[in-house]
């Protein structure tokens, strides 16, 4: 006989209608992977009422092997190195583990062979600027948060360098002659906002009229006008509409809609896009969505519940994490029976710790810390962050 709530968690499992597709017995699949997993997770709060728990120590364990070396598997991300480096430093700091002074000056170090003569950084030495490993290697410096790492940062070449990937529309691409996309906005406004480049100088003219021709009919955003809306993308366009003070251009009703719609009924989990499966990583990617949203319209509403709960479910997020996305060994998948690696480890901790602290419990203590919703940093390595380069002449 299954539990009550079982019962309950039950009635919300997808339903085809008698018309099968293969989309729909992926999703089958899963759920039943899922519900595998909250059987045994209800046995085990019969023995321990407070399961589900974060194994922090597992997780810190599973990261600091990779910091000191990454095995064949992620060769594919050669060009992605000061991803794995954020990834990692930033997971180990929302776990509340300090990197030594070694290490820091490590990742430092290795962060400055990734910085191109010419501004910018690449996913690797010797590699060509691009706006992601850019975007990556200031939030990993960020978190170092060391003068040394600080000074890693050519903060005149990099403004040379975001020059050369706009475009005379406002949007960016992201290297030189490379693929427009609203990561690029993103990415350009995150990093100018955080080493004090002047945002209303001419490198983000027009750049919000052109994200807010990004958002769809559906009312999330795509990856440029006319593609379909994305968490990611989405958490992208609205993200840099917020830094440019222009949430105004863009329907927040319809955005609200759409993203409530990817909270997964039985998983608990986000979904990336309409009808697709639901993946630990947009945790952070959705989840980051509602913090923003729920900024704006409080200033408009009476009603006290903006100011005490996220507009999603944040239990029901938290139980998915720690349930379906945290593995024995160390480390987060995407989704049950997926190995786990250091990106979905990364933006599922993010994604928990933004459940966490709601509204009303910042001043809380968990035991992972608190992460800014949508530039995800620390909060504390922000600040310092901030403190650092706005004591230092802005950069038009």
């Amino acid at each position: 006989m299954e539990h009550d709530f079982g019962l309950a968690l039950l009635r919300t499992r997808f339903n085809d209608e008698g018309f099968p597709t293969k989309t729909s017995e992926e999703q089958e699949e899963v759920e039943e992977r899922v519900r595998h997993l909250y059987q045994l997770f209800h046995l085990a709060m019969e023995v321990d009422p407070e399961e589900p728990k974060l194994d922090a120590q597992k997780h810190i364990l599973f990261l600091r092997k990779y910091l000191r070396g990454l095995p064949s598997k992620y060769e594919c991300l050669d060009a992605s190195q000061p991803w794995l480096l954020y990834w990692i430093c930033h997971s180990l700091t929302i776990l509340r583990e300090e990197l030594t002074p070694k290490e820091k000056s490590e990742v430092a170090q290795y962060l400055a062979l990734c910085q191109c003569p010419d501004g910018g950084f690449a996913g690797g030495p010797g590699q060509n600027a691009h706006l992601a490993p850019t975007y990556a290697a200031v939030l990993a410096l960020c978190t170092v948060g060391t003068e040394e790492a600080y000074k890693v940062i050519d903060r005149e070449k990099l403004a040379q360098f975001l020059r050369k990937v706009r475009l005379p529309s406002g949007s960016f691409v992201m290297n030189v002659d490379g693929e427009e996309d609203i990561r690029g906005a993103f990415c350009a406004l995150i990093v100018a906002r955080l080493i004090n480049l002047s945002l209303s100088s001419d490198i983000f003219c027009n750049t919000a009229h052109w994200v807010s021709q990004c958002q769809t009919y559906e009312g999330g955003f795509g990856g440029k006008p006319g593609l379909e809306a994305h968490g990611g993308y989405t958490l992208c366009g609205f993200a840099s509409l917020a830094l440019l003070n222009a949430i105004h251009l863009c329907d927040i009703n319809a955005l609200l809609r759409w993203a409530v719609m990817r909270q997964m009924s039985f998983e608990g989990g986000f979904q990336g896009r309409t009808n697709k499966l639901f993946d630990g990583c947009y945790s952070f990617w959705v989840g980051g969505i509602f913090p923003l949203i729920q900024k704006f319209l409080s200033k408009k509403a009476t009603n006290s519940i903006l100011d005490e709960h996220w507009l999603f479910h944040s239990q029901a997020l938290q139980e998915c994490i720690l349930i379906c996305c945290q593995t024995s060994k160390g480390g987060f998948c995407d989704k049950p029976k997926v190995p786990a690696d250091v990106y979905h480890t990364c933006n599922t901790l993010c994604g928990l710790s933004l459940a966490q602290y709601e509204p009303l419990s910042e001043s809380a203590e968990y035991p992972i810390a608190q992460i800014h919703p949508f530039i995800n940093l620390e909060v504390s390595r922000l600040r310092n962050a901030l403190e650092y380069f706005y004591a230092l002449p802005q950069v038009a």
